[in-house]
Parts: structure tokens; C-alpha cells; sequence
């Protein structure tokens, strides 16, 4: 991106982080599953999203994390409206945009925009850079001053790209610039709010910074709200003002930036956050907690009753099965801090005696390895 270039500032991009853009209650998405010969029946449902209740302020920076198949990417299709949600309500600066028709999203979709994970298949291989930008604007009857064209070159200058390459295809360009095209298409309706979905995840590692440093200087500079998709924890780090972790289709914690890295509450927040690597450098990093969770994912067909965790935790207690914990703000938090858990564990990330364990294979595994009774503790 040009150091010299002076970004317009949009609208209502003032210090209104009180205000909420969007507001996410009750959230849901089940997806039927039939079965049967000749007459196929509804048998069931896949509950990829399961009353989900999140908030986003006007310029706000909202991390959304969990492994893969929590139902973080199809939350955001919903919020934009790309799936249609079983139940819940989406309200959109005051407005509720759950059930709007496709006459009533009208003047709502060009605020809200989606970044899209994979970068190749994303765009037409068929049309221009140019024509791929512009026909967000051709759509929505949009006449930038000075025409079309030169408003899509400004915006390849504000992603970093060529203005000259205007009339190239997609197969001309790279992974990362493919999705600093994709960044471009979004913002050339001048959006409220991006769901990026997880934008980088697609590409090599060592262009994943600069893309993330151009979202992050848009945000900023422009004043866009954005609803960051991602399970690399670092990522979200660095970008995102707030964070909520998902487990199962439901949200499980929800924080500040420094509150959920720095005071997690919740088991699941904690064993995420023990599995991320970090360098030692001289020795000096201190041991901190690995916790290796027994199993794997229940399926989102059948999930647990009570606490969707409680089949992987070592706090679950008969409580955990009977009732769903809500997502609420328990002693010690500060304000915003929401914890969905019975038991929740101590504010702090700080080492244990032992490492938690859980998974019994592992377990012996590593025993073995070390020749004692136990494993060690090792450093991060």
C-alpha cells in the first residue's frame, strides 16, 4: 500500500464504539437431514448453529474463534444473509433484517459485505479485475464521482495492487493478491461492516501478515466494523478489539482482547489457548499449562445435553448434564466478560503442577516416553 495515499474517511467513523451496528440473538441454523425409500422424510438435523448471541459496535473489530466445524463460517453467511436462519433474530442498526425480503435487504446489502476464505474459487475466472470489482456498484446503481473505472483503480491502490491491472484475470495473480481483489470488491460499496471469513487461512504464511495489516489499516482509517472469522488465535490477537469463542454451535466465552488471552474463564478457552506454540527464547518463557482434550468433537447431529463440553471436561459434573449453562458475567470478570460454564476456572493462564491431560493414549504415550510416572511439564 502507498505510504503517500490518503484514505477517505467514511462516515460515522467517529468514536462511536458505544453504539451496537449489529445485534445477534438467539441465532440458529439447522440443516435437515433426510432419509427413507421412495419417500425420503426429514430424519434428522445437523445444528451447525445453535442460539448464538453476539454484538458488534459501529468501527468495532469482533474476533470470532473455535476449531473447524463449531459453526463459525455459517454464522457469518447468516449474518449476511446468504442462508436463511431457522430461528433468532438479526437486528441491523435498530432494524431487524431476520426475515426481510429480498426488496427490504436492498439498501442493507451494500453495508454488508463478506470476505470470502478461499481466494481462488471466490472470483469469476471468466471477468476482469475490473469488471469483478465494479459490478457491486453496476448492481446497486452506484456512479462514483469521476466513473466507475477510476474508482475501481483508486481501490487496487488502497490494496496495495497496480491500478494497471484493471483489465487481468484472476489466474494472473497470486493467492494473497486474489484476495487483496476479493478486500477490493468488498469495499467498493463503502460498507458498515465486513465478516471476513477466515481471509487468510487459504494462503502461505509468509503473505498472511501483509494481508491482515491491510484489513487492520482499513479498519481503522475507514471506520468499518469488522466480524473476524478465524482459528488462529494469534491472528485474532492482533486484529480483533473483542473476541468470542464458539464450541458446537454455541458461544461459550466472550471478552476483550486482553480478558480472553490474559483471564479465560471457560475450560474450552483454556485448553485453546494452552494448544497455541510459542518460541522459548534463553530459557526465559515460563512453563506454562498443555491441555490435551480426551476424544474428539461430538456431532452436531446428536450434540450432548446440558453443557455441549462437558463429554471433554475435566470439571463436568452431574449439574453439566442437566443444565445449559448461560452465557453470563460471573464473579471476578470484568464488564462485557461472558462465560457460558457451571464451574468456570480460574482467571489466570499461569502454569500448573501437571499438565492436564486427558486423553488416556496420550497420556501413556508420553510416560513412556519420559520413563516416569507422569508427564512433564514443558515449555512453551
Amino acid at each position: 500500500m502507498s505510504d503517500n495515499l490518503t484514505l477517505p474517511a467514511q462516515k460515522g467513523s467517529t468514536d462511536t464504539s458505544k453504539e451496537t451496528l449489529l445485534e445477534v440473538k438467539g441465532l440458529t441454523k439447522h440443516f435437515p437431514i433426510y432419509g427413507g425409500f421412495p419417500i425420503k422424510r426429514k430424519v434428522g438435523a445437523v445444528q451447525a448453529v445453535d442460539g448464538v448471541d453476539l454484538t458488534v459496535g459501529v468501527g468495532e473489530s469482533v474476533g470470532l474463534v473455535g476449531e473447524s466445524g463449531c459453526g463459525k463460517s455459517t454464522t457469518g453467511r447468516l449474518i449476511t444473509r446468504l442462508l436463511e436462519p431457522t430461528a433468532g433474530k438479526i437486528t441491523y442498526l435498530g432494524k431487524d433484517i431476520t426475515r426481510a425480503s429480498r426488496r427490504q435487504l436492498a439498501p442493507v446489502r451494500s453495508e454488508i459485505q463478506m470476505i470470502f476464505q478461499d481466494p481462488y474459487s471466490s472470483l469469476n475466472p471468466r471477468q476482469t479485475v475490473g469488471t469483478i470489482i465494479k459490478s457491486p456498484m453496476e448492481v446497486n446503481g452506484i456512479e462514483p464521482e469521476g466513473g466507475r473505472e477510476k474508482k475501481v483503480r483508486e481501490l487496487l491502490e488502497l490494496v496495495g495492487l497496480n491500478p494497471e491491472h484493471y483489465n487481468r484475470f484472476p489466474h494472473e495473480f497470486s493467492g494473497g493478491q486474489r484476495q487483496r481483489i476479493g478486500v477490493a470488491r468488498a469495499l467498493a460499496l463503502n460498507p458498515k461492516l465486513i465478516v471476513a471469513d477466515e481471509p487468510v487461512s487459504a494462503l502461505d504464511v509468509s503473505i498472511q501478515a501483509q494481508v491482515v495489516n491491510l484489513l487492520q489499516k482499513v479498519q481503522q482509517e475507514l471506520g468499518i466494523a469488522f466480524l473476524f472469522i478465524a482459528h488462529d488465535l494469534a491472528i485474532v490477537r492482533h486484529f480483533s478489539q473483542r473476541v468470542a469463542v464458539m464450541y458446537l454451535g454455541k458461544v461459550v466465552e466472550v471478552g476483550d482482547r486482553d480478558s480472553i488471552y490474559n483471564r479465560p474463564r471457560h475450560p474450552y478457552t483454556h485448553a485453546l489457548l494452552s494448544a497455541v506454540p510459542e518460541v522459548a527464547i534463553d530459557d526465559e518463557a515460563e512453563d506454562r499449562e498443555r491441555i490435551r482434550l480426551y476424544g474428539d468433537v461430538p456431532s452436531p447431529i446428536s450434540p450432548p445435553s446440558g453443557c455441549r463440553f462437558r463429554t471433554r471436561c475435566w470439571k463436568a459434573q452431574d449439574k453439566c448434564a442437566s443444565e445449559e449453562p448461560p452465557l453470563v458475567q460471573i464473579s471476578g470478570n470484568r464488564d462485557g466478560h461472558l462465560t457460558a460454564c457451571h464451574f468456570p476456572e480460574d482467571p489466570t493462564t499461569e502454569a500448573r503442577a501437571e499438565d492436564v491431560v486427558l486423553d488416556p493414549a496420550l497420556k501413556a504415550l508420553e510416560k513412556d516416553a519420559a520413563g516416569e510416572s507422569g508427564p512433564k511439564v514443558t515449555k512453551g
